[in-house]
């Protein structure tokens, strides 16, 4: 080649490398340009902007180093952005660019950029990776200052010590490091050490403001209580909010520990508490203070918070809570503190006397979670060395019978012999009949009476219950043995008890029930003459003292007591006024009783009589021979009362005097109408038989025949086998031969099924089943009976057949026959007797408008017993809450509570309490409980239900530990009353919830657990 041609080619060469230069140049220059661009919007702070235009730079740039510059860029600000993968980009930044001279800085600068944001758990993780190895001595004292105080904001104080151990020395960090590392010794109750790294830092003015509150609250650690006081005090005008408090609880212990207690109640009222709530010892020490200052109400206030206690602090409380309470005459929440202060056992002392004090309270108010003789013998097993050994079992006799709960206590004296007598047995056995009689359990009451006498210690309670034997014997138609009862107590001349007033009384009715007639006279006179002041039972006796001498013909003496009842203006003025009307006529004063019983009829027109009245007045016109005034009288009487049992003998009647004075045709119309109303009766029978006469006379022998053919209750050819064999059965029933009286009349139904005696038949034998107590074989006689229209026997099947349904809950059955028994009675206790039994079974079907209504016509009668009263007062009572006109149930209740006794009672004063608590009158509410729970002690439901209600009335008046310890105690006790415990745990809950958030002691249910 030529010297010229390699000329050309190298300067060729050359000029593609100067436009190959020259291109490279532009390209790279135009890449500084905005990655200096990026590089402020980073520095500025505007990492979404820089993060977008490195990312550009990194993907047109070819160049290694501005590439790796660039990703290390976009992976800070994706930190900063605190965008998704952030960390993994840095992560990737450091495998992908080995050589870039920003990857030994890359984790520290993601450490520091979260260590400075607060984000100390993140910036361990990445000091961790960038450990300090590579760095300068500045560099590595600023990475463990950083990352021991990571540590200690975690409250990793072992690691956190180690990194600030090794900057003790340090001019820059030491003041710092042994802040921290004495903190750190402080949180350990280390206070020697804290105090030698606290020391350290005295001097310098930034840390020595710090120090103080440590060195006060050290002090007080310490025991040095009269200097924590001096230096919290000299702290408190420089403190934060924080710091305040904690400084006034140092202070307020610090007093209370050198038992200053009247200077610690200002420092420990001014605690806030952690995160705003108390604790249990919190609220101790400010109501011991108060309780050593006899301040009893403040100390109270603050005692009842503590819930959900359980260790020595508690149990202290607990016990002068109780003290403080009866201090301020708070007995019932008195007892409760000391039961739980006794179940405690980190003082045994504190424990013992607060049994002391809880057995002495329970005998004194009563014990509504166990009885009061089961309290005294639990205390006097546990401490058999007690002093008050003889107190207690002095209290333990007398609470067989003070606290009521006789079968608690009889279950008690069973199975202790060592504090039961014979004496005491008696008595609370006594008592027990008492209360099964008053809620009319007479077969039960029976056997407590026979035990009672089985002892025969008292001779008071051997007459009492001889008394109350023989009354109840008397209640369940045993009158033979009733009356051995009475005479026994008459004759044990027992004269200063409640019995012996009323002895001659009980006596006369059982002689009367058995038709002793004399006798009876006898003992109602010597009760007169020596109850003049009971004149309910006076005026009773009168009225029986005048049908006594009514049964045995003495009229004369009749008038003058049924006189003597109708000068009282008592309960049944108006049958005493009949009686003596009717007196009058077996004296053979006819006339006098024609103008008394014209009177009786206008006096009294809501009388049950008034229908006898009438009849009987027609009765004796007719035998006045003043026949049409006496048709008349029927006719009145049948028009006014066509139910009434005297219908078909009045039309009878009616019929008869129409024949034997030559009506017959009328007579025979009364006839067919006694015979197709009242079929199956001997005014029918009789009213067949006269027909007849009539029909032959009238020579209408066929027109009979095709009448009585219908009739099959008339069968003529069997008459006097139908009558024989009738008969037969009925002089067994008469003889009391039960058994040959029911074969009998078995038979005769059989026989007869509709016989010319099938009601009496059917009737007796339905009496003769009753008698034995086969009650339901008595049914369809009953039901025969009452197949036709009305009869004499009516009213007694109705009542009986009644009885015998209701015993067996058969209330479809039972309401017919009840209201039958209603709207026909002629004696007013059957009706009585009815509305009842409809008002009872009405409520039980929820039918509260027909409960009331009935309930509201049995307390119109006049004559009516206590316990039928309170039972109509209750059922009113209790259908007005269950339609939730408390008003109405209300005045109700109040009613009940005059006259109720046992379980009524009970209930009644449940009710009391409610509606206290309705009106927030709650200390009134709680009174009332207290008299519940000790009078009724053995009404365990309505026992439950008090003790709920007095914990919502204890919360309401903001005591805390009443109401929890109450609830929790219904919980623990009453399990046999699910509805009552479910309740008890919800409202515990409720309060639970809400001492959660003030005590922190309390732990909240896990349902309502708000986290703090």
């Amino acid at each position: 080649m030529s010297k010229k041609n390699l000329q050309f080619i190298l300067c060729l060469v050359f000029l593609c490398f100067q436009l190959s230069f020259a291109q490279k140049t532009k390209v790279y220059t135009h890449d500084l340009k905005e990655y200096n661009e990026a590089l402020h919007l980073y520095n500025s702070k505007q990492y979404q902007a820089s993060q977008t235009l490195f990312d550009k730079v990194k993907r047109t740039t070819d160049d290694y180093e501005t590439e790796a510059n660039c990703a290390y860029y976009i992976a800070n600000c994706a930190v900063r952005l605190n965008q998704l993968g952030a960390d993994n980009m840095m992560e990737d930044f450091v495998k992908r660019y080995p050589t870039s001279t920003k990857r030994n800085s890359a984790y520290i600068d993601v450490a520091d950029y979260y260590f400075e944001n607060g984000k100390y758990a993140r910036a361990l993780k990445w000091y961790d990776m960038s450990g300090d190895k590579g760095l300068t001595n500045s560099q590595r004292e600023e990475y463990n200052f950083k990352k021991g105080y990571a540590y200690f904001t975690s409250k990793k104080y072992d690691q956190a010590k180690t990194y600030f151990q090794k900057l003790l020395d340090s001019p820059k960090y030491g003041s710092q490091a042994k802040y921290y590392t004495g903190y750190i010794a402080y949180q350990e109750d280390n206070y020697k050490e804290a105090s030698e790294y606290f020391d350290g830092v005295s001097q310098d003015e930034e840390y020595n403001e710090k120090l103080s509150y440590f060195k006060a609250d050290m002090n007080f650690k310490l025991g040095n209580f009269q200097k924590a006081i001096d230096l919290s005090k000299k702290e408190l005008p420089n403190a934060d909010r924080k710091e305040i408090s904690e400084l006034n609880k140092i202070i307020g212990e610090s007093h209370f520990n050198l038992k200053e207690y009247e200077e610690a109640i200002p420092y420990l009222k001014a605690y806030k508490g952690k995160k705003g709530r108390w604790n249990n010892t919190d609220f101790y020490q400010l109501g011991y203070a108060y309780y050593q200052q006899k301040d009893y109400e403040n100390a109270i206030k603050q005692f009842n918070k503590i819930v959900d206690g359980n260790n020595f602090v508690a149990q202290n409380a607990y016990y002068h809570l109780g003290e403080c309470y009866l201090n301020t005459d708070k007995k019932q929440q008195a007892l409760n503190a000391f039961r739980n202060a006794s179940q405690m056992n980190f003082d045994v002392k504190i424990q013992e006397d607060a049994g002391l004090n809880y057995a002495r309270l329970s005998y004194e108010i009563g014990n509504p979670y166990e009885s009061v003789p089961s309290v005294l013998t639990s205390y006097l097993k546990k401490y058999p060395e007690t002093e008050h050994q003889a107190e207690l079992e002095e209290l333990l006799v007398s609470s067989y019978i003070t606290s009521k709960d006789y079968e608690a206590a009889l279950n008690l004296l069973e199975s202790s012999k060592k504090y039961s007598d014979k004496s005491t047995y008696q008595k609370v056995a006594f008592y027990r009949a008492i209360e099964l009689f008053n809620d009319s359990k007479y077969q039960e009451a029976l056997t407590f009476f026979d035990k009672s006498l089985k002892e025969n210690e008292s001779p008071e309670y051997t007459a009492r219950a001889t008394f109350w034997k023989a009354e109840t014997n008397y209640l369940l138609d045993n009158y033979d043995l009733a009356l051995q009862g009475f005479q026994s107590f008459a004759n044990a001349n027992i004269t200063d008890t409640e019995e012996a007033q009323t002895i001659n009384y009980n006596l006369a009715y059982t002689y009367f029930k058995q038709k002793e007639y004399t006798n009876a006279i006898s003992n109602f006179e010597k009760f007169i003459a020596n109850n003049a002041d009971d004149s309910a039972r006076v005026n009773d006796s009168y009225l029986r003292l005048g049908d006594s001498h009514f049964v045995t013909s003495d009229y004369a003496n009749a008038i003058k007591a049924y006189d003597k009842a109708i000068a009282m203006n008592g309960i049944d003025e108006d049958y005493a006024y009949f009686q003596k009307a009717i007196s009058y006529g077996f004296t053979g004063k006819t006339n006098t009783k024609i103008s008394e019983l014209d009177k009786f009829i206008k006096k009294y027109k809501k009388s049950s009589l008034r229908d006898d009245a009438l009849y009987e007045l027609g009765n004796t016109y007719i035998n006045n021979d003043e026949t049409t005034k006496g048709l008349n009288t029927y006719e009145q009487m049948v028009e006014e009362y066509p139910r009434s049992s005297y219908v078909s003998k009045a039309m009878l009647k009616q019929g008869l005097i129409n024949y034997n004075t030559g009506k017959n045709q009328v007579a025979l119309t009364k006839f067919r109408s006694v015979v197709s109303k009242f079929p199956n009766t001997e005014e029918a029978i009789q009213a067949v038989a006269t027909a007849k006469l009539i029909y032959i006379e009238l020579g209408q022998v066929e027109t009979y025949a095709n009448w009585v053919k219908n009739l099959d209750f008339v069968d003529v050819t069997d008459a006097e086998l139908d009558k024989a064999t009738y008969e037969a059965a009925e002089k067994q029933f008469i003889q009391n031969n039960t058994d040959k009286a029911i074969e009998g009349f078995e038979k005769y139904v059989q026989q007869f099924p509709n016989g010319l005696n099938a009601v009496k038949a059917n009737f007796y034998l339905a009496q003769s089943y009753f008698s034995k107590g086969e009650t339901q074989k008595t049914i369809p006689h009953y039901e025969y009976v009452l197949q036709s229209e009305r009869n004499e026997y009516t009213e007694q099947a109705l009542a009986r057949l009644a009885q015998v349904l209701l015993e067996k809950d058969n209330y479809a059955k039972a309401i017919p026959v009840l209201l039958r028994l209603e709207e026909s009675a002629d004696f007013p206790q059957n009706v009585t007797y009815a509305q009842s039994n409809l008002m009872k079974i009405y409520y039980e079907q929820d039918n509260y408008a027909k409960t009331v209504a009935y309930a509201e016509k049995v307390l119109a009668i006049d004559k009516i017993d206590d316990r039928i009263k309170s039972d109509a007062h209750i059922f009113i009572a209790r259908s007005a809450i269950a339609t939730n006109d408390e008003d109405k149930a209300k005045t109700a209740y109040q009613e009940v509570q005059k006259i109720a006794t046992g379980k009524l009672a009970a209930e009644a004063l449940y009710y009391e309490a409610y509606f206290k608590n309705k009106e927030k009158d709650y200390e009134g509410s709680n009174a009332v409980i207290q008299t519940l729970v000790k009078n009724y002690s053995s009404y365990k439901q309505f026992g439950a239900k008090g003790l709920i209600l007095m914990a919502k009335n204890s919360y309401a008046l903001e005591d805390s530990f009443q109401a929890t310890y109450i609830l929790e105690s219904v919980i623990k006790n009453f399990q046999k009353y699910p509805e009552e415990v479910a309740e008890a745990e919800a409202e515990l809950a409720k309060i639970k919830a809400a001492e959660a958030k003030r005590n922190s002691s309390v732990t909240p249910p896990k349902d309502e657990d708000d986290g703090n």
